[in-house]
């Protein structure tokens, strides 16, 4: 029996699709956390009775808004990641929708998540890098 590897919730589904939080399910769970918070903080101003239940939801709260903010697509440009762009294999940028400013380099490395090979392009003037997986 072959052993399974096991996929990161950042790996492509069968379809190519990325399993990351969308902007919906991100506004929607930072809006229970901020919630969450703040119910939390009352509770805790209420007094000791209420002060463990209000610290453990300060604490929820404040530790999903946390993961929210840190929480992006592998190898994405912020311009992709705040766009309706589909994710491209690895979690890069979407397949020839690079700008031309952008030239590919040397640089290759494998994406230990998905198991893509990812080809690196840098803007000679910026420094910016992009990464797309390579076919």
């Amino acid at each position: 029996m072959q052993a399974r590897r096991r996929r990161s919730s950042r790996a492509l589904d069968d379809y190519g699709e990325s399993n990351v939080l969308s902007l919906t399910t991100r506004l929607i769970a930072g809006i229970v956390a901020t919630l969450m918070l703040l119910g939390g903080l009352g509770l805790i101003a209420l007094g000791p009775s209420a002060g463990i239940s209000g610290l453990w939801m300060t604490l929820v709260g404040a530790v999903v808004l946390v993961a929210l903010v840190i929480e992006r697509n592998r190898y994405r440009s912020e311009a992709s990641e705040l766009g309706t762009d589909p994710v491209g294999p690895g979690g890069g940028e979407p397949t020839g929708q690079l700008d031309p400013r952008f030239q590919s380099t040397d640089e290759t490395f494998v994406d230990p998540t998905s198991g893509h090979r990812m080809r690196v392009y840098l803007d000679q003037r910026t420094g910016e890098r992009r990464y797309v997986a390579e076919a």
